[in-house]
């Protein structure tokens, strides 16, 4: 059963109705703008659900309660075993959810299991000094100089321009993430 697609239909349907009534409402009668506001609601409803974002939270909200102890309410509570309704997105969502909870899990054992060597895991990105040269900055340099160098340096290197080249372009934004997370 799968209604992604008439879901979707339904929902550009009202966003094209939202935007008509709101014109209509600005342009003949306040009155109207009411009605567009509820059909807006409804879109914004609908492309939560399309996008998988509805499903992930209501996972989330159980997994987050069965990992607290809360007992309660209908039912027994999630299971390991237990697969959500639907396939695609909602599926997705709750196997990102799962994943979360058994990262979770390990790390609470890790601490546990203090007296064995642990495994350095080396970082994904640049260290901040090579981020600083890759944005062709001076360490230190404050957050609105890094924004401005990473403007510029994505403008030069973006795939879309001219003598853009993604390659660079995934570095510079490696490099900007790596100075902004800190």
């Amino acid at each position: 059963m799968q209604y992604d697609r008439l879901t979707k239909g339904v929902a550009v349907v009202f966003g094209v109705l939202t935007a008509v009534l709101t014109v209509v409402g600005i342009l003949a009668s306040p009155a109207v703008l009411f009605l567009a506001l509820m059909f807006g609601a409804s879109t914004y409803l609908m492309y939560y659900h399309i996008s998988g974002k509805m499903a992930a939270s209501v996972y989330e909200r159980v997994e987050r309660r069965a990992a607290t102890g809360a007992r309660g309410g209908f039912g027994a509570g999630p299971r390991e075993e237990w697969d959500p309704p639907r396939g695609g997105r909602a599926r997705r969502a709750a196997e990102r959810v799962r994943q979360e909870r058994a990262r979770r899990q390990q790390a609470r054992r890790g601490g546990q299991q203090a007296g064995r060597r642990q495994r350095v895991q080396q970082p994904s990105g640049p260290t901040p000094a090579e981020a600083y040269a890759r944005l062709d900055l001076d360490p230190g340099a404050d957050e609105n100089a890094v924004k401005q160098a990473y403007r510029e340096r994505v403008k030069e290197t973006h795939p879309d321009t001219d003598g853009g080249n993604e390659r660079e372009f995934k570095r510079v934004k490696t490099a900007y993430e790596t100075l902004t997370d800190d």
